[in-house]
C-alpha cells in the first residue's frame, strides 16, 4: 500500500452531490467552495443522506466518493470545528 500524499484542505473544491430520484422537490446541485474544508463539512453536515449516496468531491485531480468525504472530515487534520450529531428522539425534538 503507498503512503497517502498530504491532503490540502485549503484548496478550493467542487462537490457534485448525487440526484435524489425518489423526491419530486429539487435537491442540491453543483457547488463550488473556496476550501475542500468548508466542501467537506457542508457535504456531511448539510447534504441529506440520499444526496450524499453517490456523491462525490473534486479536488485538484482527486476524486473522493462518499467514504473518502467521510474519511476526510474524521481526519485529525480537518482543520473546521465539527458540527455534533443531534441525538435522535430528545425531549427537544418532540416540543
Amino acid at each position: 500500500m503507498r503512503p497517502l500524499r498530504p491532503f490540502n484542505f485549503n484548496t478550493s473544491a467542487e462537490l457534485f452531490p448525487a440526484a435524489i430520484r425518489k423526491k419530486k422537490r429539487a435537491g442540491f446541485t453543483y457547488r463550488r467552495f473556496g476550501t475542500a474544508a468548508e466542501a467537506v463539512r457542508f457535504a456531511i453536515e448539510e447534504l441529506p443522506t440520499d444526496s450524499l449516496n453517490g456523491a462525490y468531491l473534486q479536488v485538484e485531480e482527486a476524486r473522493f466518493d462518499q467514504n473518502g468525504i467521510r474519511s476526510l472530515y474524521e481526519s485529525e487534520a480537518f482543520p473546521l470545528p465539527r458540527r455534533r450529531k443531534p441525538a435522535a428522539n430528545t425531549d427537544a425534538d418532540a416540543a
